[in-house]
């Protein structure tokens, strides 16, 4: 199944990756727990290949285009991108990311491994006058979690103007709201642990690209670093994508509700949401995306202490870090060392799940109010 058929996500999400259709035959594919595979097939050990990953990048190839590889996690992913550079290359990434990302990056960089430049996403002119010379625009977008947006059809001009390979994480957006291959991006990164497969129950992670020489590439540094999926954990996220549509659509809803109630909390400050049409990057965002997504990051009026106590006094919203599940979740970002200096210290990055909005509501107030 693929986007040329002309079926959308929601469709795609319960069609694609399924096994042929025949009498008796079963409607999922089996979970193919084998290391060893007969010789003279295209697969040849298990570390190269297995049924129940190709079902699953089956269903992302047709949700992001072009061929899609899973990983071990979300980080996997990221570093067989980065392990494919040149050493001494210039990777210009955004200043207030993923603190997973940033922290490779530095370490990287420490190694004298790769030249990184760190940089506002929302600033399309301080990005393109970085892209001289680099070898990578590593783009996330939103960003993780000051929820930044990237002008990804400028940015992804420019740097393809300059020979530059553009890699967008499309996370906390996916494909229902952005699809950075189409609008011609080299390679899409995936925490498949979040939103496809959304019930907090598995690590994987994923690349999606249109060029063949990249896809061999990256096949080749999953291979040769082992960082392959398990295939329960497939199994379990190709379930999960069945839901996906639903699941985000409900989550997205509920953030654009939160955010507009936080906004005129008088004991919350700098809601950030790019739904808002009062938010800074909403002007651009509905430019190219389709919806906004379901993170929603605020900042408490107290201490960074009684942030904590923010986070650890509700009863529905889960004190906890990650996102995307169907379970609301938060807490203060700065709790963790490698977080960005940049973020405040009590911001609030709440992932909001498909809980009854009244439901969550109340608790977030409770919440807020049990810390004053």
């Amino acid at each position: 199944m693929n986007l040329d058929e002309g079926l959308s996500p929601e469709t795609i999400a319960i069609t694609a990756g399924r096994p042929t259709v025949g009498p008796d035959s079963s409607l999922n594919h089996p979970i193919s727990l084998n290391s060893t595979f007969v010789a003279g097939g295209a697969v040849g050990y298990g570390r190269y290949g297995n049924e129940t990953w190709l079902a699953l990048e089956e269903a992302i190839s047709a949700l992001e285009g072009g061929r899609t590889l899973a990983y071990s996690s979300g980080m996997a992913a990221v570093t067989a991108v980065f392990s494919t550079l040149p050493v001494g290359a210039k990777v210009i990434a955004s200043n207030q990311g993923y603190s997973g990302t940033m922290t490779l990056l530095n370490n990287y960089a420490t190694a004298n491994r790769l030249k990184v430049s760190f940089v506002s996403v929302a600033d399309t002119s301080a990005v393109i006058n970085e892209l001289s010379g680099a070898t990578l625009l590593w783009i996330e977008s939103p960003t993780n979690p000051g929820l930044e947006v990237a002008d990804l059809p400028a940015l992804i001009k420019a740097a393809k103007e300059k020979g530059v390979t553009v890699a967008v994480d499309n996370t906390f957006a996916t494909a229902l709201s952005q699809k950075p291959l189409g609008l011609g991006a080299d390679i899409v990164m995936n925490s498949v642990t979040k939103y496809l497969a959304g019930h907090s129950d598995v690590v994987l992670g994923s690349l999606s690209t249109e060029d063949a020489v990249q896809f061999k590439t990256l096949e080749d540094a999953r291979k040769f670093n082992g960082s392959i999926p398990g295939p329960f954990e497939a199994w379990l996220a190709l379930r999960g994508i069945r839901t996906f549509p639903l699941r985000f659509q409900k989550s997205c809803e509920n953030a654009l509700e939160l955010a507009k109630r936080l906004s005129a909390h008088p004991l919350v400050r700098n809601v950030r949401y790019p739904g808002l049409p009062t938010d800074s990057q909403h002007e651009k965002a509905k430019a190219f995306m389709k919806s906004f997504g379901a993170i929603v990051s605020f900042e408490y009026v107290g201490s960074a202490e009684s942030t904590d106590k923010v986070c650890a006094s509700s009863k529905i919203v889960t004190y906890a870090t990650s996102l995307g599940g169907v379970e609301s979740l938060w807490e203060r970002r700065r709790r963790w060392p490698i977080e960005s200096s940049s973020v405040p210290e009590t911001l609030i990055r709440l992932s909001v799940g498909c809980e009854n909005v009244e439901d969550l509501w109340a608790d977030i107030d409770s919440a807020l109010h049990a810390a004053k």
